[in-house]
């Protein structure tokens, strides 16, 4: 393999590389916006005076019934966009491995 080459594959598995912290960062995210969602959705169920939900930055005063619909909905969205996240980062790993093998045997093949 030429150093050129070489050199654009070492790119591009600093790329992948980043692009997994990405994808690790998100998957953070969107766990921690889970665990809220359910203690959320808990004290939905406990409550029993007035609820608000948050509209942008106003409150509202909502019933009960459709504040929980409405965070299952956020749930469920929640759950699809981990799911993609989860797809992405599984062919992100498979890409990396796959360059550093690349990577490996080129380094190989140059001090032989």
């Amino acid at each position: 393999m030429e150093k050129q080459e070489l050199e654009k594959l070492t790119r591009d598995y600093q790329m992948i590389q980043e692009q997994l912290q990405g994808l690790a960062m998100q998957k953070e995210q969107f766990n921690m916006q889970k665990i809220e969602q359910k203690e959320a959705l808990s004290e939905i169920e406990k409550a029993t005076g007035k609820i608000f939900i948050a509209l942008g930055g106003v409150l509202v005063e909502t019933s009960k019934e459709e504040a929980i619909a409405k965070l299952k909905e956020r749930q469920e969205s929640t759950d699809m966009r981990l799911s993609i996240i989860g797809r992405q980062h599984e062919e992100a790993v498979k890409k990396e491995k796959s360059m550093r093998d690349e990577i490996t045997k080129a380094l190989q093949g140059s001090k032989a």
